[in-house]
Parts: C-alpha cells; sequence; structure tokens
C-alpha cells in the first residue's frame, strides 16, 4: 500500500470529516481534547469540537496531518506548536519542567504530536509510521527544533490494549522513529518522549 502524507488546510478539510466520520474520531473528540478545557470540551458535544477544528483548520492555524492510500484518507496525526495544547500545559504528568529548554515560552521551539487516528481498516499497515516519518519534516519547516510525543508505555502488559489507549501511540513506535524518553511521570502509563530536530 502506497501512503501520501499532506498537511490538514482549508482544502483539506473534507477528507479529514470523510476519515473522522460522525462519531468524530473518537467520542465526538474531532482532537480538541487536548487542545480545550474540560468544562469546554464537554460543553462542545461533537458538533461543536467539530466546528472549532474547523475553524482552526480554516484560520490557516497548524492541526495535524492526514495519510492517503491512492485518493482516501486513511489516517490523521494532530501536530501543532505545544502551547496550542493547553491541557498538555496544565497537564500534572505532562507539562514542561520549570527550565525545560521547552518550558512553554510561545517561541520554545517545542512542537507536539498528542494524537493519532487510524482508520480501522487500516490499522497495522504503517500508517501511523508513515505520519510520525513526516511529522518532524513539517514541524522542523515550520521553525520547530523539538517534536514531542506523549505514548502510551505497554512494556510489562500481558493484555490487549483497546485501541482508543493506544491513541497516543506506544513507546516502542516511538523509540523506533527516533524519539527517546524526556520525562517518565511517577503515576500513569503516558510518557514526554522527544525527537530532536
Amino acid at each position: 500500500m502506497s501512503i501520501r502524507i499532506e498537511v490538514v488546510d482549508d482544502e483539506r478539510w473534507p477528507d479529514l470529516v470523510t476519515l473522522f466520520g460522525p462519531s468524530g474520531a473518537y467520542s465526538g473528540c474531532w482532537c480538541m481534547w487536548w487542545r480545550v478545557p474540560s468544562k469546554e470540551f464537554q460543553a462542545n458535544g461533537n458538533a461543536g469540537n467539530r466546528r472549532a477544528l474547523e475553524s482552526l483548520t480554516r484560520s490557516g492555524e497548524p492541526v495535524g496531518l492526514l495519510a492517503y492510500a491512492d485518493a482516501v484518507p486513511v489516517g490523521w496525526a494532530a501536530l501543532a506548536p505545544r502551547r496550542a495544547y493547553a491541557r498538555i500545559l496544565r497537564s500534572p504528568a505532562l507539562k514542561p519542567d520549570p527550565g525545560d529548554p521547552g518550558d512553554g515560552a510561545p517561541d520554545a521551539g517545542v512542537w507536539s504530536v498528542p494524537c493519532l487516528f487510524i482508520d480501522r481498516r487500516h490499522r497495522g499497515r504503517g500508517v501511523a509510521t508513515a505520519l510520525l516519518q513526516a511529522a518532524p519534516k513539517v514541524a522542523r519547516k515550520a521553525g520547530a527544533r523539538v517534536l514531542e510525543a506523549y505514548p502510551v508505555d505497554t512494556s510489562g502488559e500481558d493484555r490487549k490494549f483497546a485501541n482508543a489507549e493506544l491513541y497516543t501511540g506506544t513507546v516502542s513506535l516511538m523509540t523506533r522513529l527516533g524519539f527517546t524518553v524526556h520525562k517518565r511521570p511517577p503515576t500513569g502509563r503516558r510518557l514526554v518522549m522527544r525527537r530532536a530536530l
């Protein structure tokens, strides 16, 4: 399967709608979970989250990447400056430490790839890998110095994880693609991993 990656813009919005479908990827998220406070996210619901992401896309803000198999959209990776993801900046586990080179200052040059969504018919076929190989190039071209991800550590687990649990990717996938552990929070399975650009 040949996979092509494109930056999501106004012209590609209809393809993102096609990929996300009526459920907005997962439960009406429309990839707004990391961008807005919980109260706003809940109040928005499916329709409001869709409008919010569409507004960002149409304004020219960076929102993410689409993967295509032939002309069909089959995968998504959220990709933007880390400052766009308010929930990351406030998260006790994921927020930057004081004095960190990418400590949240607007000019810190840190971009984030906090979410992946792959069409269920195309999972396990290299779509996530293709998206995560393209993300550093796109971020670097936009002036980023560091790309940050927040994958789940599945090592030592004997159970099968649901796809919805792995929407941030896995540590093994990120490691294969050149990310290294930057911070291992004391609780939870999600790590902060970085790739220098």
